[in-house]
């Protein structure tokens, strides 16, 4: 091979295998239903923390920096007690080892209010979510599946 082809496969190489940005489309379908949530397990996290209805996500793999996309608002029930949770049509945050961080548009109804989770830790077996300074522990076994959107809505 030539030295300009050597060069172009080692270009092509690095630019598949340092993307931050990847798509969904080509996902396995044996595996989990996105790349997005391939990216939860790796840090530590239940696959069911994000719904199936995944279009597409980036995350800078140094900074933790993410975006999922959704496509529209998606309306699911939080498990255990069933919490009405709006996944906004985007999700941004910071992905880290047992921890999302500055997390910005999941929102819950709780006590006659929506509230914003702006974090989610591991913490043993349990997930940890923050809703400002209120936390709420929950078994982290409780979100090993990822939910289905029950409707595409905002609340009012």
């Amino acid at each position: 091979m030539t030295k300009a082809v050597l060069c172009f496969l080692f270009l092509l190489f690095v630019l598949v295998h340092s993307s931050s940005s990847l798509s969904d489309a080509s996902h396995n379908a044996d595996s989990y239903p996105s790349l997005a949530h391939d990216e939860l397990k790796r840090k530590g996290f239940p696959v069911g923390l994000l719904p199936n209805d995944v279009l597409s996500y980036s995350l800078n793999r140094t900074s933790g920096d993410f975006f999922v996309d959704l496509g529209d608002a998606c309306q699911i029930k939080l498990p255990p007690d069933n919490y009405l949770a709006i996944y906004e049509k985007r999700i941004t945050g910071k992905l880290l080892d047992g921890r999302i961080a500055e997390l910005n548009g999941i929102r819950v109804w709780a006590f006659f209010k929506w509230w914003y989770i702006t974090s989610i830790r591991t913490s043993g077996d349990n997930l940890v979510f923050e809703v400002g300074v209120v936390t709420a522990k929950y078994p982290s076994k409780n979100f090993d599946e990822s939910p289905h959107c029950n409707g595409r809505r905002s609340p009012s």
